[in-house]
């Protein structure tokens, strides 16, 4: 089916009636809808990990350790604290508001919701933000990528099949689509993606003052800063591990990295040989590794690496037909050359040497640049890197590790400038899509004329005290 316009409109009118019935109000009628998603994830797990093959050659393990499992997970935390969260919180009103003693804060629901998913994580961005905006108790349009159109069409089905249309929805097509959703007044809309475009999101918000939650890569890219004093051998195993997932293709990962040159030259030697033990000598060959979601992204690669030859110190090769590039270091690259300035998004790696001495004049160039959504340092000083991870401004990170910070239950996951605003992930999920009401209840006995008229002479002294005396 292709949509147009009034496909688009009729869909989100559909779900704005159904809203309005009050049906996602009820936190069981919630959970129940959550264990049908998880149940659906469960029931079409070869459905899904065969669509990630074919979008991005991502193995069955890759594919359930980085997309499926990860949205059971969450949906599992969701379902263990939902009943807290949604609960109204009490508040004593306070003396100025005297008679009232009781307020309460209600957590409402936005709405309909858009979400608008990701080639790169297709199932895992689509489903688990699904999940948080379920368990706020909105409806949802799922606007999912043209790029990966075997996941969108096993998402398709996964969602017809459990739920009906007026409350949860796939909408696939290009950006002509993704701009009719976008012209639509919606409550809530979730993007994922790249700053360049959330800008037209967020334009496109304006115009009805919707709400927006954006999960961005970041401008220039997330940096991976090594001391002298790090365990090499470990830096090197845990990065190669993360560059070769998805083959790059992922928001939080290393774009670049800055090493003390007092050890450049030992890291990359442990870098290459942990490349070669996970991967084999010829990534771009083995079925393991993923692809590169299109050719342009390949060409990119293949341009790159034509532009540094001289510096290239590992990989540089691909497999145009597999549409796999190797993973390919250059080295030494300066922290003011272009491409440490922009996000990569690819298996191409940057390693800028510094003097570890100058490791706070490394760190002013990284602060003056766009937020990065992730960043992380490996060092033995402990004191150091939490110093670091405490002023810099980033979206999460690691400390002598990589990537697992975001699978860390309770805790927010998302960026801040053009790497993100807002949160999700568990009940910072369920925050971001609902919204906090407060009512507080009056009474109709004992109220005071406290805040009426005059407020001049005898009577406003007197009630000038008591206000004064009400601020303590």
């Amino acid at each position: 089916m292709a949509f147009t316009q009034e496909s688009v409109h009729e869909t989100v009118e559909k779900q704005r009636a159904f809203f309005r019935t009050g049906a996602t109000l009820d936190v069981k009628w919630r959970i129940a809808q959550l264990k049908k998603l998880k149940r659906a994830v469960l029931d079409n797990k070869r459905m899904l990990q065969e669509a990630l093959y074919e979008d991005l050659g991502k193995s069955p393990l890759e594919a359930y350790l980085c997309d499926i499992g990860p949205i059971i997970v969450e949906v599992n935390e969701i379902l263990h604290g939902l009943k807290k969260w949604a609960k109204p919180e009490k508040h004593f009103s306070g003396l100025m508001c005297f008679p009232s003693t009781s307020t309460r804060v209600y957590k409402m629901p936005y709405g309909v919701s858009l979400i608008i998913s990701p080639f790169n994580f297709p199932v895992l961005l689509t489903l688990g933000v699904l999940a948080a905006g379920i368990s706020g108790g909105n409806t949802a349009v799922l606007k999912t990528s043209s790029k990966s159109a075997a996941s969108t069409r096993a998402l398709k089905k996964l969602i017809a099949d459990t739920f009906p249309p007026e409350f949860v929805t796939v909408v696939d097509g290009g950006h002509d689509v993704a701009d009719m959703c976008l012209d639509e007044r919606f409550d809530k809309i979730f993007y994922t993606g790249s700053p360049a475009v959330a800008k037209h999101v967020l334009e496109k918000a304006s115009r009805n003052l919707t709400s927006v939650a954006l999960e961005l890569g970041g401008e220039t890219g997330n940096w991976c800063v090594i001391r002298k004093d790090a365990d090499l051998k470990d830096a090197a195993r845990k990065i190669a591990f993360f560059k070769l997932c998805n083959a790059g293709q992922i928001c939080i990962n290393i774009n670049q990295i800055a090493v003390a040159e007092e050890v450049a030259e030992p890291f990359l030697a442990e870098l290459k040989r942990e490349f070669v033990r996970q991967i084999g000598e010829k990534p771009e060959d083995n079925p393991e590794y993923p692809k590169l979601i299109t050719a342009a992204v390949y060409e990119k690669c293949e341009r790159l690496t034509e532009e540094y030859k001289d510096r290239v110190v590992f990989g540089g090769t691909g497999n145009r037909e597999a549409v796999r590039f190797a993973p390919t270091v250059i080295y030494p690259v300066s922290a003011d050359e272009d491409i440490v300035k922009h996000e990569l998004f690819c298996p191409i790696l940057p390693v800028v040497p510094y003097k570890d001495a100058e490791v706070e004049a490394l760190l002013g160039v990284i602060a003056e640049r766009e937020h990065p959504l992730s960043m992380y340092v490996f060092t033995s000083d402990k004191k150091w890197a939490r110093r670091v991870m405490s002023t810099q401004q980033f979206g999460g990170g690691c400390i002598n590790e990589v990537c697992i910070h975001m699978m860390v239950k309770g805790v927010p996951f998302n960026g801040t400038g053009h790497s993100g605003m807002g949160a999700y992930h568990g009940e910072w999920g369920f925050r971001e899509f609902t919204h906090p009401q407060t009512v507080l209840t009056g009474r109709t006995r004992f109220n005071l004329p406290l805040r009426e008229h005059p407020y001049s002479g005898a009577a406003g002294e007197k009630k000038m005290k008591l206000l004064k005396r009400f601020e303590r």
